[in-house]
């Protein structure tokens, strides 16, 4: 008997959830000559002392078992009972009719008992085919001033499932477990409307924390992160990619979490909860290793340097300057074998007595190309250089005579970056400086020019851009400049000189992405015909 009492009682605290069920109008009358159950004996007023819900198994006549059931109803509260297994066609029967209404539910195998007057009955099912009785119920009805209260709270609490309310020792109980916190504030609102004639039993189902947990590994999304429910706290463990994606793990749990329910032993000190650690979650998950990095890629750069000069000269010179030079001298003489007297002469020279035309057209370009190629890693700087040292004489400290140096050429600085690992765009920081010899001073000292550029550009793998260029012109223009006449005669002259020169400066850049720098090494080895 302890065993089967003790299986009721685990039964006792099953969810009871309130369904609307079609129910027939009532069960079928006793036949006739139905012998009436008796009076229950005092064997089954022990047995009635069972908590009610506790469902002990009593041995019937035939030697088998039956279901007894011991129901406690109250005056206009309706109770419905969930029937054990049952044969397909049975029978109803007992004294019930006289204190409550049944109906059976055969789809849900539910009954549902309404009271009609105070007594005790008993209710018992047979099986039609074999006669035997397969289910028994004891009810007792009684009449209760709390019966208003219990109907007025199904009425306001009849919309939460997985609670029972009932009368027990002369007070409204609200018993069973629920999902949401919320649904449990409404209760403890309700209870306390009713003052002393109402208290709730009701608690969070331990399967409210498990969904919880489910949702909250449904929106991390990653298989390797566990999360479970225990003891009202969630705790997460498993194995993140980083820091961030473990805080981003506790911030969705947190989210989820529902609001903290204090129990009445609780309040009163009988029981001492431990603060949740970390607002009820804990969080475990390991960080894994950063996986290496992939190798950066290799990027060439192919840089063309293009000059392009142009001069173009046109003269015309028309000349008649003749010019007399005078020498005329005068010599006194005395003494020796000749005569002394005075000598003269008088000599004068014309000189550029033939007019002169000159006439002289010059055209010439010269064009300069240098390339280079260097290859540097996915975001490192690379530095080219092309520069001539041109030596000349300095007069230093102490009046030593020393040498120095005129750098002539190019320099070059390039810094590309890929904008994506999927993308054939990249990103380049230049930065080109020429210089150039444009001639040299009376001492012998070189004249140099210098042009700086820097610029950043985008440009596609393999696909070249001009990105800077530097253009001059220079023209001239000269009219009658005589020269070399110091006394003429007479002076016809007539000249135009007219000088044009143009120089152009550009730079292309290519880049092609490489996955490694020895990538296209084969092909130069055939053209140089290198061997290993």
């Amino acid at each position: 008997m302890k065993k089967h009492v003790f299986i009721a009682g685990m039964l006792a605290y099953g969810l009871s959830v309130s369904l609307p069920v079609a129910y027939a109008e009532d069960v079928a009358a006793p036949a006739a000559g139905e012998e009436t159950p008796a009076p229950p004996s005092a064997q089954d007023n022990v047995a009635a002392s069972i908590e009610e819900g506790s469902t002990p198994s009593v041995q019937s006549e035939a030697g088998g078992f039956r279901s007894r059931r011991f129901i406690n109803l109250t005056m206009g509260i309706e109770q419905e009972e969930k029937l054990p297994p049952l044969p397909a066609n049975v029978e109803f029967k007992g004294d019930f009719r006289r204190v409550v209404k049944v109906d059976y539910a055969k789809d849900i195998n539910q009954l549902r008992f309404t009271p009609k007057a105070q007594g005790f009955a008993s209710l018992t099912i047979h099986d039609k085919r074999t006669g035997k009785v397969v289910a028994e119920y004891r009810i007792d009805v009684k009449v209760s001033k709390l019966d208003k209260v219990v109907r007025e709270m199904r009425a306001l609490l009849g919309d939460i499932e997985g609670i029972n309310i009932k009368i027990v020792n002369d007070k409204v109980v609200v018993d069973g477990q629920i999902l949401l916190p919320k649904d449990l504030s409404r209760i403890y609102n309700v209870v306390q409307q009713f003052g002393d004639q109402a208290s709730s039993l009701v608690t969070l189902s331990p399967l409210a924390q498990k969904k919880i947990a489910e949702f909250i590994a449904r929106d991390i999304n990653n298989p390797e992160i566990e999360v479970r429910a225990v003891n009202e706290k969630i705790i997460l463990q498993g194995w993140a990619n980083g820091e961030e994606e473990s805080k981003r793990a506790e911030i969705i749990a947190k989210t989820y979490l529902p609001d903290i329910v204090i129990d009445a032993a609780e309040e009163k000190g009988v029981i001492k909860k431990r603060k949740p650690a970390n607002d009820g979650v804990i969080n475990l998950i390991q960080i894994k290793e950063a996986a290496p990095k992939p190798p950066s890629k290799m990027i060439q750069l192919v840089v063309h340097y293009v000059e392009l000069n142009k001069d173009y000269s046109k003269a015309f010179k028309f000349q008649f300057t003749p010019e007399l030079a005078d020498n005329s001298q005068l010599t006194f003489q005395t003494g020796g074998d000749t005569p002394g007297g005075v000598v003269s002469t008088l000599t004068g020279i014309v000189s550029n007595l033939l007019p002169k035309l000159n006439w002289a057209k010059q055209h010439g370009h010269a064009r300069v190309l240098e390339s280079t190629s260097l290859i540097v890693e996915d975001g490192k700087k690379g530095d080219i250089t092309q520069v001539t040292n041109m030596p000349y004489s300095v007069i230093g400290k102490d009046g030593v005579q020393g040498t120095a140096f005129a750098e002539v050429g190019i320099k070059t600085s390039i810094t590309p970056a890929l904008i994506g690992e999927k993308s054939a765009s990249i990103n380049m920081n230049l930065h080109f400086e020429v210089s150039s010899l444009i001639g040299s001073t009376s001492t012998g000292a070189p004249i140099t020019s210098k042009n700086e550029m820097n610029s950043t550009v985008t440009v596609r793998d393999r696909q070249s851009a001009a990105v800077g260029g530097l253009i001059k012109n220079a023209t001239s223009t000269g009219y009658n400049r005589p020269s070399g006449q110091k006394n003429p005669i007479i002076s016809l002259y007539a000249s135009k000189e007219f000088t044009k020169q143009q120089s152009q400066f550009v730079v292309f850049v290519t880049p092609i992405v490489k996955v490694s720098a020895s990538a296209g090494s084969e092909q130069i080895k055939k053209k140089f015909r290198l061997r290993d």
